[in-house]
């Protein structure tokens, strides 16, 4: 007999988050995978490298093989769940850079009122670094000062 999904499991706020957390992980894995791919099977890595060339990167065929690389490669790490905090922070430092480059000066909206904005990116950006932070090694954060454990006040640690 297979095991089948318990909606039992959802009734508890840790299962619901853990759910949600994946849940965002695998969404941004799948977007970051699907512009790696495309880039790539479209034959747009050479001339995402010259349009790097021509904003003064001058290794920017090799910046464009990086972040396709790095789509592609980081989407399967993020869907296994590994590195998680450096990929957040790799993403969403590129996807700033694409902000800076090429869409704040297409305004705020991607569709409707603008074109190419960069609503989009930033959403992608705050997904990132939310799963970065996420995944910070638990033993890392400080987000108690210790006076607070000698007066017997507790903060809240995840």
């Amino acid at each position: 007999m297979q095991p089948r999904f318990d909606l039992n499991y959802l009734r508890h706020h840790e299962h619901r988050s853990q759910l949600g957390w994946l849940m965002l992980r695998l969404t941004v894995a799948g977007i970051i995978a699907a512009h790696g791919w495309t880039r790539v099977f479209n034959g747009g890595v050479l001339p995402f490298g010259e349009f790097l060339n021509g904003h003064g990167f001058v290794i920017g065929t090799a910046l464009a093989m990086f972040v396709t690389g790095s789509e592609i490669i980081g989407s399967v790490l993020l869907i296994l769940g590994k590195l998680v905090t450096p990929l957040g922070l790799l993403f969403a430092f590129i996807y700033g850079m694409g902000i800076v480059l090429v869409h704040a000066k297409e305004g705020w909206f991607v569709v409707g009122p603008g074109n190419g904005g960069a609503e989009y990116s930033v959403l992608l950006i705050v997904s990132f670094l939310a799963l970065a932070l996420h995944h910070y090694p638990q033993a890392r954060l400080r987000l108690v000062k210790s006076d607070q454990h000698s007066t017997g006040k507790q903060g809240n640690q995840r």
